[in-house]
């Protein structure tokens, strides 16, 4: 796992796009979404409502890509199968990028809570320190479900599949309702939000903005549907690496 760690580390720091993952997007993001606020004279607790949905949009999809770069980075470099040869469980894949991609997440989301704070007087200690913690944790456990469900669909599918580790997120969040509560979605949309775990840990840090709260106990279910879906998600890769190995794939995605 530890391995793993370094591994990602290394090819992150000498990934050119690092530098727009990490840094450009996010603040990007963050000054067009708080800019729009201001525009629309929206009341402080409503400009809180969507620049938590942007800060969480960023934190996510810079997680998530790291736990998928499991496997692109070995679909890249042409070396699925000496990746699999090697002595090591999926678990130590997505573990140890996952671990990666929460101090990239957690960095994204210092920076942006500064940027914040500064241009447009948003505090996210305003819930305390325990709302906070729920609050990226599940950030980070929805990137780790979204990540190892793209690297099973990388592994199943193979290059074609690669486009998932960036639209899957966006959907996923669409659905959470980053800018919006999911209660203004049609009825069988806000069905598909209510199965999403990020949806109630969203809902769980409004409510200490002035937003009242549509679910009972949002961090609990938040957290009993993140256990179920990485359970889920780890059984998926691991039956796309074995049907892989059946059908020759693994080799083919190398040389």
């Amino acid at each position: 796992m530890w391995a793993i760690v370094v591994r990602n580390a290394l090819m992150a720091s000498r990934n050119v796009f690092f530098f727009f993952e990490l840094l450009f997007w996010p603040i990007v993001g963050v000054l067009s979404i708080g800019l729009m606020t201001r525009f629309l004279r929206l009341t402080p607790e409503q400009a809180s409502f969507v620049l938590i949905g942007t800060i969480a949009l960023s934190v996510v999809n810079v997680c998530q890509l790291e736990v998928a770069y499991a496997v692109l980075l070995d679909v890249w470099s042409k070396s699925m199968k000496h990746q699999f040869l090697a002595p090591i469980g999926i678990r130590h894949l997505t573990a140890g990028s996952w671990l990666v991609g929460m101090a990239r997440g957690l960095a994204i989301f210092v920076l942006l809570a500064l940027l914040g704070g500064w241009a447009f007087d948003f505090d996210v200690l305003h819930p305390g320190w325990a709302a906070l913690g729920a609050f990226l944790f599940g950030c980070f456990l929805t990137s780790w479900v979204v990540g190892v469900a793209v690297c099973a669909l990388i592994t199943l599918f193979g290059n074609r599949a690669e486009a998932f580790a960036w639209a899957s997120v966006n959907l996923v969040l669409v659905l959470a309702g980053i800018y919006y509560p999911v209660s203004v979605l049609p009825e069988p949309v806000a069905a598909l939000a209510r199965a999403i775990p990020l949806t109630y840990f969203l809902d769980a840090y409004r409510t200490h903005y002035g937003f009242p709260s549509e679910f009972a106990a949002p961090v609990a279910t938040g957290l009993a549907l993140s256990a179920l879906y990485a359970v889920l998600a780890h059984l998926a890769f691991l039956a796309a690496v074995r049907r892989a190995r059946r059908t020759g794939l693994l080799l083919k995605m190398s040389e």
